[in-house]
């Protein structure tokens, strides 16, 4: 590992993210458990701003799991147009919405487990319901900006996301599960882009192997 200890590291890089992002959080717009869980699936393979754009509409015409549940999926096809893989996304949110409805009172499990469960589910979307809706680090969101990340810090050589996850999980406190994630997300879009870093005017240069703009030591 680079620089001392991993969890040392690890600290540092959340106290220096923390002071550049303040207002870190999810960017996905949503006021209750369903509607986070709707945001999440519709976000495979898209933007939050893009999914921002669609549920706007969406969540006024859909109030409940039963909504989603009893739709015409060609009418929910067509509400969910403007995002990839729209067809897929709109089969899995029917059979996710009914399973909600008909084993959980049509809301949504406070568990792991369950969630993945249902229908367009894996662990990530799970971790960002799990940690955002209700507030229980069940594990650290891996999506494509954390595996970057994660791995241009030296954090974890793995590249599936499952193993990056408990490769984290060892080095990050559990109390920080949720906003680490939330703060490689924010930095990913901003700073650490997949093409192009601007490693120059990077918070975290002096604490990344992989910086091109190393200061002089």
């Amino acid at each position: 590992m680079h620089n001392g200890e991993p969890g040392v590291r690890v600290r540092s890089i959340i106290r220096l993210l923390k002071k550049a992002y303040p207002d870190v959080r999810c960017e996905l717009n949503f006021t209750s458990p369903l509607e986070l869980l709707i945001a999440t699936i519709l976000s495979a393979r898209c933007t939050d701003k893009q999914v921002n754009k669609v549920t706007q509409k969406l969540f006024v015409k859909y109030k409940n799991a039963e909504a989603y549940a009893n739709a015409d999926l060609r009418e929910l096809e067509n509400d969910l147009k403007g995002l990839g893989m729209y067809k897929t996304k709109a089969r899995s949110i029917k059979a996710c919405c009914q399973k909600l409805a008909d084993q959980h009172g049509g809301q949504v499990p406070r568990d792991m487990d369950e969630l993945l469960k249902l229908n367009g589910v894996g662990r990530k979307t799970a971790n960002v319901v799990l940690g955002n809706a209700y507030g229980i680090a069940s594990g650290i969101v891996v999506d494509t900006h954390v595996a970057r990340l994660a791995q241009r810090l030296g954090l974890t050589e793995q590249t599936d996301p499952e193993k990056i996850e408990l490769d984290l999980q060892k080095i990050v406190s559990k109390d920080d599960w949720i906003l680490f994630s939330h703060l490689l997300i924010w930095h990913g879009r901003r700073r650490c882009k997949a093409v192009r870093p601007d490693c120059l005017n990077c918070e975290l240069a002096h604490l990344c192997p992989s910086c091109s703009n190393k200061p002089q030591e």
